[in-house]
C-alpha cells in the first residue's frame, strides 16, 4: 500500500505547524459545553415558572452564548446533538418555548390576550422555518444532477450559484433568522413592553419570508438547471464529441485519491484521449490538478452509457465494491494495475482475475502472482515497470562532508488485518525516531501514511508522539534560518501554483457551482502546472532551515519529492520501497514482524537488498555510517539487481512500455467489437425477424470508425 498522501485540487499554502491533538482537552471542553447548555436551559426553566426576570434572561443568553460556541469551535458537538435527537431546531424551539411561558406567567391572566399575537407570530415563524427547509431540498434535488464534471464546458446544462448556504442549512437558519424574534421577547419579558416581541417577529418574519421568496424562484421553469433526462442526452452528445478511447476508473473513500492521483500524470501522457471515471461525488474535487476531462456517474445506469461510447480501454489503480459494476460492460477491456506494489498479500488480491489484464512494474509481481495461485493467468499479466518514477532522481553519492545526512522515515498504515508487521509506528517507530534525532548529522523527513491510526488508535497515538519528539528535537537544536526572502518566493510560487490549480469557489459553492466554475481548461495549462509545481517545490526546500527536522503531512510536496532529498530510506514492508529503489540509494525496512531476519528476508522479496532494523533500533548507527561511506555499504549491488527484479528494465523506458500495453489492449478491445458486431450480424442474417441489433459505439457524423490499431488522437485513429 502506497505511502504517499492524496493530492486535491485546492489552494496551497505555506507550511503550516500543526498543534498537537490533546483528547482529554477536547474532552473536557466538549463536557463544558454541554453543561453549559444543560444548566442554561434548566435555569432558564426555573425562571420561566418562577417567574424570575433577571434568571430568564441570564439563562437564555448564556444558552445563546452557548450555541455560538457550539457552532464556531465545536462542529463535532453539532452532528452529536443531532444523532440524540437535540438539534438546534429542538433547542431552539425549548428557548422560545420558555420564554412564552415566562412571558404568560409574568401576564397573568389579564395580559394573555396582549401575549397571544406574539405565540401566534412565533408558531408563524416556525411553520415559515419548516417551508424554507421544504422548498430547500427540492432546490437541492433540481441541482443534484446525474453526472458530475469536472474540465469540461457544462454552461449549456444552465447551472448558477448555489443558494446561500443560510437557506441550505436548517440549523444556522434558524438560528439566525430566529435571533431578533428571540431578542424581540427577551427584551419584552425584561420590560413588560409587548412592542419588542412584535418588532424583533416582524424582522424574523420578513427575514423567513425573503428567504422563501427567493427559494422559490429557483423552481420556476427557466430558473432550474436542466433535468436528468437533458443531462443524460448532453452527456451522450459529449462522449460522441470528445471521443474517449482510454479512461482512468475510480471508486473510493476521501482518503484514497491518492491512488487514482498517482496515475494521472502517466494517463496525461498518453496519445490518446483520456478520461477519468468516478463514482462517488465527493472525489471530483479530491482528484489532483489535471486537464484531463472527470466525469462522476454515480449511478449504475448513467455508467452503463459508457457500453455504445468509443471508450475502449479502462485502467483500474484500485478493487472497490463498485468495480464490478463496471465490468459488466462487455465493449470496454479492463487492466488492474493497482496503486503500489509490494509484498504485502494486497497485491495479488484474487480480484485481479476479474480484470482482462493485469499490469505490474516487472518480473517480482507476475512471480508474486503465480505463487499466490488466485486464479490470475501468466498470459494475462503484463510488465510496464512504473511510468510514475520518472520524477525519482538517481543516485549522485553520498552526502557532502559536513552536510546533513537527510533520512526519510515513511512507515506505511497499521492495514485491517491486525498484523504487527504491517507498521513499524507502533512497535518501532518512537525507537526509530530517537536513534536517528541523536545523531547530531542527521535531519529527519518523518512522512507518516495518511491512513495512520485509522484502525488502530495506538497507531495513532505513536504517531502524535513521534511528532512531539521531532518538535522537542528542533526546539533544542536551532540554528539559522534562511532570510525573508525565501519565505517571499515560496509565497509567491504557491501563488502562481494556487491561480493555475485551484479553482475560485465560495465556501458556499455546491457541485452545480463548482461544475460551472470548472470548464475546459486553457491550452498549455498542463505544461505550466508542471514548470510552477516544480518551482514551488525548490522554493519550499529553500524555504526550510538545513537542519531542521520535518514532518511532512500535506499533499505537497509529494513523497517523491522527498525521496530526492533523502539520502536514506526507512520503512515497512510496502509499495515505498519499491518506488525507492529506482534511486538506487540505500534503504532500511523495519521488522516488527518477530520474524527471523533469515526468515523476514525470504518472505519478503523487496526486503533482499535492505538493511534489517529490529525494533530497538539498534542498528541504526551502523547504517548511517555504511549512507556516509559508500566503501561500507554492501548491498549497492543488491539494490541494483532488486530494482531490476522488481520495476523492470530501464530501457525501453517504462512510460513508452505503458503507452505500448495501452495501445495493444485498445487494439483487443477493437477487434472484440468487430468480432460482436459480425456475430450479431451473422445471426440477423440467419434470422431476419430476430430483434438482435446492439447499439455500437457512438461517433460523429461522418467520422470513421476507430481502427483496431492504435489509441485516437484529436479525433483520428493513431496505428
Amino acid at each position: 500500500m502506497r505511502d504517499e498522501p492524496g493530492a486535491t485540487a485546492v489552494p496551497l499554502s505555506l507550511p503550516r505547524r500543526r498543534l498537537p491533538r490533546h483528547p482529554g482537552r477536547r474532552t473536557a471542553v466538549k463536557l463544558l459545553v454541554l453543561a453549559v447548555l444543560a444548566a442554561a436551559f434548566a435555569a432558564q426553566a426555573v425562571g420561566a415558572l418562577m417567574p424570575h426576570v433577571p434568571l430568564l434572561l441570564a439563562a437564555s443568553a448564556g444558552s445563546l452564548a452557548a450555541e455560538g460556541v457550539l457552532y464556531r469551535w465545536q462542529r463535532g458537538m453539532v452532528s452529536l446533538f443531532a444523532k440524540s435527537h437535540a438539534d438546534v431546531t429542538v433547542r431552539h424551539v425549548l428557548r422560545d418555548l420558555l420564554l412564552v411561558v415566562g412571558l404568560l406567567r409574568l401576564g397573568e391572566q389579564h395580559r394573555e390576550g396582549v401575549y397571544a399575537p406574539l405565540v401566534a407570530g412565533l408558531l408563524v415563524l416556525y411553520a415559515l422555518h419548516w417551508s424554507i427547509q421544504a422548498v430547500s431540498v427540492l432546490v437541492r434535488r433540481t441541482r443534484t444532477l446525474p453526472v458530475v464534471t469536472r474540465n469540461i464546458d457544462a454552461s449549456a446544462l444552465r447551472l448558477t450559484p448555489a443558494p446561500p448556504v443560510l437557506l441550505r442549512r436548517p440549523g444556522p437558519r434558524l438560528a439566525v433568522f430566529g435571533l431578533p424574534a428571540t431578542a424581540g421577547l427577551l427584551a419584552t419579558a425584561a420590560t413588560d413592553a409587548p412592542l419588542y416581541g412584535v418588532a424583533g417577529l416582524a424582522l424574523s418574519l420578513g427575514a423567513a419570508l425573503t428567504g422563501l421568496g427567493a427559494l422559490l424562484l429557483r423552481l420556476l421553469p427557466g430558473r432550474r438547471p436542466a433535468g436528468e433526462q437533458e443531462v443524460l442526452d448532453w452527456f451522450d452528445a459529449w462522449l460522441a464529441r470528445y471521443r474517449p478511447t482510454v479512461g482512468l476508473y475510480f471508486s473510493g473513500g476521501a482518503s484514497s485519491a491518492y491512488q487514482a492521483n498517482m496515475w494521472l500524470e502517466p494517463l496525461a501522457r498518453l496519445d490518446g484521449r483520456p478520461v477519468i471515471v468516478l463514482r462517488e461525488r465527493h472525489m471530483v474535487q479530491r482528484i489532483a490538478a489535471t486537464d484531463i476531462p472527470v466525469v462522476c456517474l454515480p449511478k449504475v445506469s448513467t455508467l452503463m452509457r459508457l457500453e455504445h461510447s468509443t471508450l475502449r480501454v479502462l485502467l483500474h489503480p484500485s478493487n472497490s465494491g463498485k468495480t464490478s459494476q463496471v465490468l459488466r460492460i462487455p465493449t470496454i477491456k479492463h487492466a488492474f494495475v493497482n496503486h503500489g506494489e509490494s509484498d504485502k498479500l494486497s497485491s495479488c488480491n484474487p480480484y485481479a482475475k476479474a480484470y482482462d489484464e493485469v499490469w505490474v512494474a516487472g518480473p517480482a509481481a507476475r512471480e508474486r502472482y503465480a505463487l499466490a495461485d488466485v486464479g490470475v493467468e501468466d498470459k494475462d499479466v503484463v510488465e510496464i515497470g512504473r511510468p510514475q518514477l520518472d520524477a525519482v532522481r538517481p543516485y549522485a553519492g553520498p552526502p557532502a562532508p559536513g552536510a546533513f545526512t537527510t533520512v526519510l522515515y515513511a512507515p506505511t498504515w497499521e492495514g485491517w488485518d491486525g498484523n504487527p508487521g504491517n507498521t513499524s509506528v507502533v512497535e518501532a517507530g518512537e525507537n526509530l525516531v530517537r536513534a536517528l534525532l541523536a545523531d547530531p548529522g542527521v535531519r529527519l523527513l518523518y512522512k507518516p501514511h495518511p491512513l495512520t491510526g485509522s484502525v488502530d488508535p495506538r497507531a495513532r497515538a505513536a504517531d502524535l508522539r513521534i511528532r512531539e519528539l521531532v518538535r522537542a528535537a528542533n526546539r533544542e537544536r536551532g540554528g539559522p534560518r534562511p532570510d525573508v526572502s525565501a519565505a517571499t518566493a515560496l509565497t509567491r510560487r504557491a501563488a502562481e501554483l494556487d491561480r493555475l490549480t485551484a479553482a475560485s469557489f465560495r465556501p458556499a459553492a455546491d457541485q452545480a457551482e463548482r461544475m460551472l466554475r470548472q470548464p475546459a481548461p486553457e491550452a498549455g495549462r498542463a505544461a505550466a502546472v508542471r514548470r510552477a509545481e516544480t518551482a514551488w517545490e525548490e522554493a519550499y526546500w529553500a524555504s526550510l532551515p538545513a537542519w531542521e527536522h520535518q514532518v511532512v503531512t500535506d499533499a505537497r510536496p509529494p513523497l517523491y519529492a522527498c525521496f530526492n532529498r533523502a539520502d536514506l530510506l526507512i520503512s515497512d514492508v510496502s509499495s515505498v520501497i519499491s518506488d525507492f529503489l529506482a534511486s538506487g540509494k540505500p534503504y532500511a525496512v523495519a521488522n516488527t514482524s518477530a520474524l527471523a531476519e533469515d526468515v523476514f528476508r525470504k518472505s519478503f522479496p523487496t526486503v533482499a537488498a535492505a538493511t534489517v532494523l529490529e525494533p530497538d533500533a539498534s542498528g541504526v548507527p551502523a547504517l548511517l555510517a555504511a549512507v556516509r561511506r559508500p566503501e561500507r555499504d554492501e548491498l549497492a549491488q543488491e539494490r541494483a539487481a532488486l530494482a531490476l527484479r522488481l520495476l523492470g528494465p530501464a530501457e525501453p523506458p517504462s512510460r513508452e512500455r505503458f503507452a505500448g500495453a495501452v495501445r495493444d489492449l485498445c487494439a483487443a478491445a477493437g477487434e472484440h467489437r468487430t468480432r460482436r458486431a459480425e456475430r450479431l450480424a451473422a445471426d440477423l442474417v440467419a434470422d431476419p425477424s430476430a430483434d438482435l441489433a446492439v447499439p455500437g459505439p457512438r461517433m460523429e457524423t461522418g467520422t470513421p470508425p476507430l481502427a483496431s490499431g492504435g489509441v485516437e488522437r484529436a479525433g483520428r485513429p493513431v496505428d
